[in-house]
């Protein structure tokens, strides 16, 4: 693992190799720029950036408005309000016409830190996967956002795309091409299978690694498209390790957990364990430490994978 990048910061990267590529790119954000990244992109291309201002509701009618004009918006905010204060304009504008806005929504999940409860967005996951026809996307490094931002441009649809303040390790290699919809398998075993996802799959790698030394070989899968998501995988997952873990920095109430345990209650069902916030708010604090308070460190996921292969059928 190399240098530590933002999510948010690739964001940033890949909406001005966008820009340069693609006339029909137009970036919207709501007075946030600096912090959202799209200042790069305002800055090279002013004619295609349109500053809303604090108007965050304004701004998914003005990117639906777009896109009926065959406009590819990227319409830009931090995670709370794109999907808290605008879900109603994401609800109707966007998903009910299903028009091709894209939804990058920055500073998602409890490593927002010091901001506190109110800034820190774990249940727009839930409020996004219910949306129908929404595409939901947790890139888990800087390269796998990247790859997944260029990749939604050319994605018909409305997408959510959701990304982090903090800077994250490199898990990828610059040439790994993740695909939209499809699951990543990162580590092969037979005891039970880590599904992570975002932030979290760093975690699960390190959790795998530590099982490893109490001679316990775990799989791990990485979900970036929670919907759709890769039910072929899962189901492999739970035929063939016959026990799951899920793990994500958001409520484990509707969202990565919710969405694998769908998935494995109907075809091949088998004990699964959550890591997630445990329908708790945020508080301010520094990340690690939030991390550590919401039990969601890899000795978390050490604990809950052996709680499920206990639970195991003989």
């Amino acid at each position: 693992m190399g240098d530590r990048i933002a999510t948010r910061d690739a964001y940033g990267n890949a909406l001005v190799k966008l820009g340069e590529t693609n006339p029909s790119i137009v970036v919207l954000d709501a007075d946030l720029s600096k912090s959202t990244k799209t200042a790069g992109f305002a800055k090279k291309f002013p004619e295609r950036f349109i500053q809303m201002g604090i108007a965050e509701a304004d701004m998914m009618a003005t990117a639906a408005g777009l896109a009926t004009c065959g406009k590819i918006p990227f319409a830009s905010t931090f995670a709370i309000f794109a999907t808290g204060r605008a879900y109603d304009q994401v609800r109707n504008t966007v998903g009910y016409p299903h028009l091709n806005v894209k939804i990058a929504a920055t500073h998602a999940g409890i490593t927002v830190g010091e901001d506190g409860g109110s800034h820190q967005s774990i249940e727009d996951i839930a409020l996004m996967r219910v949306i129908p026809g929404m595409t939901v996307l947790n890139p888990a490094d800087a390269v796998e956002a990247e790859k997944l931002i260029l990749a939604a441009a050319e994605y018909q649809g409305p997408v959510y795309i959701r990304l982090g303040r903090e800077p994250l390790s490199k898990v990828f290699t610059d040439d790994y091409q993740p695909e939209i919809g499809k699951a990543v398998r990162l580590r092969d075993g037979k005891a039970a299978t880590i599904i992570a996802t975002g932030i979290m799959v760093e975690k699960a790698l390190q959790a795998a690694d530590i099982l490893g030394q109490k001679g316990t070989t775990v799989r791990v899968v990485n979900i970036h498209t929670i919907k759709p998501i890769d039910a072929a995988e899962i189901i492999k997952a739970a035929w063939e390790t016959r026990a799951i873990v899920t793990a994500e920095e958001h409520s484990i109430i509707g969202g990565l957990g919710s969405a694998v345990s769908e998935v494995v209650v109907q075809n091949h069902p088998v004990p699964i364990e959550y890591v997630g916030v445990k329908d708790r708010f945020g508080q301010s604090g520094i990340p690690a430490k939030l991390l550590e308070e919401y039990e969601l460190s890899p000795e978390h996921i050490v604990a809950a994978v052996e709680k499920a292969i206990g639970r195991k059928n003989p």
